[in-house]
């Protein structure tokens, strides 16, 4: 099972779960994860006897309160695992809007009314009561939350585990938030929470976390997005036994980059987001204002698909597309409180990009090209174009074109689990600091998963003054379908590709 719908949730001797659409009378416990795939984070909500509590809202909440009305449901709790460093959470908008009381550790210091918890601490409604596990590691205030259905036990059932434990990996102690101590030291707490509290529960609790593959709260992912603790146990690289010393000797090499607005995300939360409804709406723009706002230092973000973008655009945008890591990317990349001007195939976009740039912090899109790019090629103005090349032409280029340089723009491990022969690998994240590897006179193709990683990269390459540039459609994943030959290092382990 990778994907949950609202379901009333009963018991198996293996620790999974028969899914009901309906309730199954008044005895069972409501329980559904929401899955955003944008931003690879899994929210909660748990309901019993009328009342429910949301654990880790996205920014965006009327998914919750749909939810809710759905079911019968009133939402009472909102709970957040610790300050989320990757993306904008919706908890202080959806407390306003349903009266819910906002629950965080204690640790956190968060500013605005809420309710400070402890370990040990519980939150009861109807026929379930959820407990507190004070797990400092991966931040010093993330808390897990075990859930118990009275009717049925007094053991928990579940573990909703933040982004302490994740399916396959554990959170990363290296990120922002960590009131100055080191990763070793925050490593250490890690080691103590999962092995003190998290690996104390019995095998067939269920492990839901707010994380899964794509995302860089941690660095080994699975794409499944639940299991129990005794799989966990038995396939969890960082459970394995090991010494204290050993795992913080692990946990602190070859950590994934650390994205430029964690720290803006961080703060965000810790204040409360401003409800999305309140943002300012952006404004149509004719082409030559948009030229005219570009000029002043505004980024024009083109958010169509890399092979629209590549076929004309506006020279000097961004390519991020919506099909994608958008959220992520823009966070990553853009630097927040940048005055963002949007190209887009219809108006309904729009709205998708405000909210999902929203959740990644940025709160400054003005303005978007009304008629897209038709009506700036109709204006006069010039067109960009950025050649789209299959990996069929990519292998004969490599063959005919002298001295074509490839780089390889995925993360490390991804580059390491398999790349096209003679790649360089200057992951997305790194490309700005590390121009001075790519020589600008000559052929340049850029490569990544799929083509949306090298979309974005040729922004920054031709900005820095490479002539010549080639995205490659498809990428690896095509190139390794399609047969041809794969290098890679001896004993690289594998790792699942981003996009």
């Amino acid at each position: 099972m990778n994907s949950l719908n609202d379901y009333w949730i009963l018991p198996l001797e293996s620790g999974f779960a028969i899914a009901y659409t309906e309730p199954f009378g008044d005895k069972h416990m409501f329980f559904k994860q929401f899955f955003l795939a944008c931003l690879a984070h899994a929210s909660y909500m748990i309901g019993s006897d009328g009342e429910a509590c949301v654990v880790d809202p996205q920014r965006d909440v009327e998914q919750y309160l749909e939810t809710a009305e759905k079911n019968g449901l009133k939402i009472k709790y909102i709970i957040e695992t610790h300050l989320h460093a990757d993306f904008v959470g919706g908890h202080r908008e959806l407390a306003d809007r349903t009266g819910a009381e906002i629950i965080f550790s204690k640790e956190a210091g968060a500013g605005f009314p809420h309710r400070a918890v402890g370990d040990g601490e519980t939150i009861e409604f109807g026929k379930v009561k959820l407990t507190v596990l004070a797990t400092p590691g991966h931040t010093p205030e993330s808390i897990c939350i075990c859930v118990t259905d009275k009717e049925k036990s007094d053991k928990p059932e579940m573990v909703l585990t933040g982004d302490t434990l994740f399916i396959g990996d554990v959170g990363r102690p290296d990120l922002v938030g960590s009131m100055g101590r080191t990763s070793e030291e925050m490593a250490g707490l890690l080691y103590d929470s999962l092995h003190n509290k998290l690996l104390k529960l019995e095998d067939e609790v269920m492990v839901y976390p707010a994380h899964g593959a794509g995302s860089l709260c941690g660095k080994n992912m699975s794409t499944e997005r639940f299991s129990t603790m005794g799989q966990q146990r038995q396939m969890n690289y960082a459970l394995k036994p090991m010494t204290k010393d050993e795992f913080v000797s692990m946990m602190c090499v070859d950590l994934p980059e650390q994205p430029a607005y964690f720290s803006a995300a961080v703060e965000k939360n810790r204040s409360g987001a401003t409800a999305l409804e309140e943002l300012a709406t952006p404004e149509p723009m004719g082409a030559q204002k948009v030229k005219e706002l570009m000029d002043k230092g505004h980024l024009v973000v083109d958010v169509r698909s890399n092979t629209l973008h590549g076929a004309g655009h506006v020279p000097g945008s961004m390519n991020i597309g919506l099909g994608g890591q958008f959220a992520s990317w823009a966070g990553s990349l853009i630097p927040i409180g940048t005055p963002i001007i949007l190209i887009v195939e219809d108006k309904d976009s729009v709205v998708e990009a405000v909210t999902r740039l929203a959740r990644a912090g940025h709160e400054s899109v003005v303005g978007y090209l009304d008629g897209g790019i038709y009506a700036w090629t109709k204006s006069g103005h010039d067109t960009g174009e950025t050649p789209q090349i299959t990996i069929d032409q990519l292998k004969e280029k490599m063959g005919d074109v002298e001295n074509l340089q490839i780089i390889d723009v995925r993360r490390k491990g991804e580059y390491d689990a398999g790349h096209v022969p003679t790649a360089t690998n200057i992951p997305l994240s790194e490309l700005s600091r590390n121009l001075e590897k790519i020589d600008k006179s000559g052929p340049t193709a850029i490569i990544c998963a799929s083509g949306y990683r090298s979309s974005i990269s040729t922004y920054i390459l031709k900005d820095s003054g490479v002539a010549y540039v080639y995205n490659t459609v498809g990428g690896t994943n095509a190139w390794r379908n399609a047969g041809y030959e794969i290098e890679m290092p001896a004993n690289a382990p594998s790792c699942a590709s981003a996009g």
